[in-house]
């Protein structure tokens, strides 16, 4: 059976808010068991704790590779190095968003990856970008 983790449970153990739920999110992300998170989750939860919860765009980032470096949580859709990789690329800058770089991501696990796009900041670095 493959466990996958949402958005609010993340949330919830990323934040400590609220405590009860918190407490819940830490039992499951502490445990032993093997957990996925999707790139479609990372990006949500990146936009929950930056727009919701206010939270500064690097602690962001610095929380989700933390999270994802545990042994037990994997990524379905993406090699963790790249994701790493990918939101490192947005860490310091606003001109690259959370979506963008889980792009970027998936564009350089794909081998010769293309990205169309009219986003003249779109970091190419390793996949081809089009207009």
């Amino acid at each position: 059976m493959t466990r996958f983790l949402d958005t609010s449970v993340i949330a919830r153990y990323l934040t400590g808010d609220p405590q009860p739920m918190a407490d819940r999110a830490a039992e499951i992300i502490e445990s032993d068991e093997p957990l996925f998170i999707t790139s479609v989750i990372l990006a949500e939860t990146a936009h929950v704790l930056t727009s919701v919860y206010r939270a500064p765009r690097e602690a962001v980032v610095d929380r989700l590779i933390d999270l994802i470096r545990r042994e037990n949580i994997h990524l379905h859709d993406l090699a963790e190095e790249t994701v790493i990789a990918g939101l490192l690329l947005c860490r310091p800058s606003s001109k690259v968003t959370v979506p963008d770089a889980l792009l970027w991501a998936a564009a350089r696990d794909a081998g010769q990856g293309v990205v169309y796009t009219f986003d003249q900041r779109f970091h190419a670095e390793g996949i081809e970008v089009r207009k």
